[in-house]
């Protein structure tokens, strides 16, 4: 079976990586999407390199729709106000239940979505949004939001048009062949170390 799985990712451009063992973060909680071993470097199971090989992007459970068709398409608010990490760091991060009080403790209160962000917030608790984005810790990717924001890239390059989605998912599949091209047309660097460690 192994010889089998090995041919199959050789065919398929990924290799067999055994993860560098360390023990201080041996006890952190993994991430959705991590794994302690390792299919290919930028998918940590067989059913994630197929999905990716195949096109399939399964769409995140959420525990609660947000439509950005509203809050973008629209042009309520700009991506920041909601996703404040972007400009800052590798994490754009998620909205806090206090963030969106901001604005639906006078709007929309009547709508059953908006009054169960309500009752969290009056019992001081926050959603758990599942991460739509994000990297394997496998595949030692380095990534931040900064650079490609001051190089005006436009979100949809990489997040498709969150402006028509009524719950975030993935349209687009960031592997390093598509990071390589947009690299390569934009005339960015394509050193591994400009992405990886």
């Amino acid at each position: 079976m192994a010889m089998c799985l090995a041919a199959f990712a050789g065919s398929v451009g990924c290799r067999l990586f055994e993860p560098a063992s360390s023990t201080t973060d041996s006890a952190a909680p993994l991430l959705p999407g991590q794994s302690t071993g390792v299919f290919t470097t930028a998918r940590p199971t067989l059913a994630g390199a197929l999905n990716d090989f195949f096109g399939r992007r399964p769409i995140a459970d959420q525990p609660l729709e947000f439509p950005h068709n509203v809050h973008v398409g629209k042009q309520i608010m700009c991506t920041e106000y909601c996703h404040e990490s972007v400009t800052k760091g590798p994490v754009a991060g998620l909205p806090s239940v206090s963030t969106c009080m901001i604005c639906h403790a006078a709007i929309a209160t009547d709508r059953p979505r908006i009054q169960q962000l309500a009752a969290l917030s009056e019992k001081g608790l926050d959603l758990q949004w599942a991460r739509v984005y994000g990297y394997a810790t496998e595949a030692r990717v380095k990534f931040n939001h900064a650079p490609h924001i001051r190089a005006k890239v436009e979100c949809a390059t990489c997040h498709g048009d969150v402006g028509e989605q009524t719950v975030a998912q993935r349209n687009v599949d960031l592997n390093m062949g598509f990071c390589v091209n947009c690299h390569n047309a934009n005339n960015a660097s394509v050193d591994c170390l400009a992405c990886h460690f």
